[in-house]
């Protein structure tokens, strides 16, 4: 076993979910929080500092952008002056050039006037404080999921992003190979929290959401015949054709574009080996894709659904996901069944 604890942090577009275990422990008797994600939080600062008319100057790292980027938008067109490091705005888009266009001024050093805003997808010093109120000791060992879509300032980033996913596959689509102390070169938001927790394991939030939906009863009795696991997070939705420790097919779109019939709709063909990369790019998701193969024989029928939107795939022939009695802290239990499996020590409880 190892000393200490281990907090696994799943951050995503609308919250960040937070899992603190140690050894020995009842999964039940564990810390746990569902927190506003980051992007969520400093968005709001923005908008609070920019309704008190106060220009701001954004350094750190490297993040998810999103309503960051909105905010940011928001506080220009209001003729507030925005700052920020190279490194910071690269979180605005991969193109500086763009972000210049948009009127934010590239410097190291602001004038005095502005709040300086400190970007980050792991907060430690919050963190801290935030622990250290409850007595809870800060953990020894971190497992922290980001979803990256690749630093690709001359083609669209869902290109780049699907690609490593197509890649995966191809490499032969092995669940371990999901999870990774070093990233790829191009994932810069996740070294930015490597940068921040050296040793840390790191995942994409939607491979942690499979592996952690992979914890539930009802998915572990149907693996070695194939299943598929449905992920209806607040930004994206992710699916993928499972079957023992091997993934077959991916699928990745945005959720607000999604309604009912369309993700049935692709569902159905995507088990079927049918739905095509091209057309979920030009819905303006990401992709599609299969491993080379696909489909070998047995259905991929049995369904397992999870994730805060969820409630989309109501009325879907599947069973919603509570792995160890919690849904919303799925990506967590797969950062940490990632990371025993990575130090080869035992796995979590199978049962609750």
């Amino acid at each position: 076993m190892f000393k200490g604890s281990i907090m696994a942090l799943d951050v995503g577009g609308g919250t960040q979910d937070l899992f603190i275990w140690e050894p020995g422990q009842a999964v039940e008797n564990a810390v746990k929080m569902v927190l506003p994600a980051p992007t969520q939080i400093l968005a709001r600062r923005i908008k609070r500092l920019g309704e008190a008319g106060h220009p701001i100057f954004l350094h750190g790292q490297v993040m998810g952008g999103g309503a960051i980027t909105q905010a940011v938008r928001r506080h220009l067109a209001r003729g507030l002056p925005v700052y920020a490091t190279p490194q910071a705005a690269f979180t605005l888009s991969d193109r500086l050039e763009q972000v210049t266009a948009w009127g934010v001024a590239l410097t190291e050093s602001p004038p005095g006037e502005a709040t300086a805003i400190t970007l980050g997808d792991v907060d430690l010093e919050g963190m801290g404080s935030l622990l250290a109120a409850f007595e809870v000791p800060f953990p020894s060992h971190f497992a922290v999921a980001v979803q990256d879509h690749g630093f690709a300032p001359q083609e669209s980033n869902r290109r780049c992003r699907f690609r490593y996913w197509e890649d995966f596959l191809s490499r032969g689509g092995e669940l371990r190979d999901l999870a990774f102390r070093q990233p790829p070169a191009s994932f810069t938001r996740m070294l930015s929290v490597a940068e921040t927790l050296p040793g840390v394991l790191l995942m994409d939030t939607c491979a942690a959401g499979v592996r952690g939906a992979l914890q539930d009863p009802q998915a572990r009795e149907h693996l070695a015949a194939g299943l598929l696991v449905v992920n209806l997070g607040n930004a994206h939705t992710f699916a993928g054709l499972v079957r023992g420790q091997r993934l077959w097919g991916i699928y990745e779109h945005h959720t607000g574009l999604l309604d009912q019939g369309k993700l049935f709709d692709h569902l159905a063909r995507f088990q079927a080996g049918e739905l095509t990369n091209d057309e979920v790019f030009a819905d303006q998701g990401h992709g599609c894709a299969y491993a080379p193969g696909y489909p070998p024989a047995g259905p991929f029928s049995f369904t397992v659904i999870t994730g805060p939107r969820r409630r989309l795939a109501r009325g879907w022939p599947g069973v919603f996901a509570a792995p160890l009695g919690d849904m919303m802290l799925t990506g967590c239990f797969g950062l940490v069944a990632a990371w025993l499996e990575m130090e080869q020590l035992p796995a979590l409880p199978a049962d609750y």
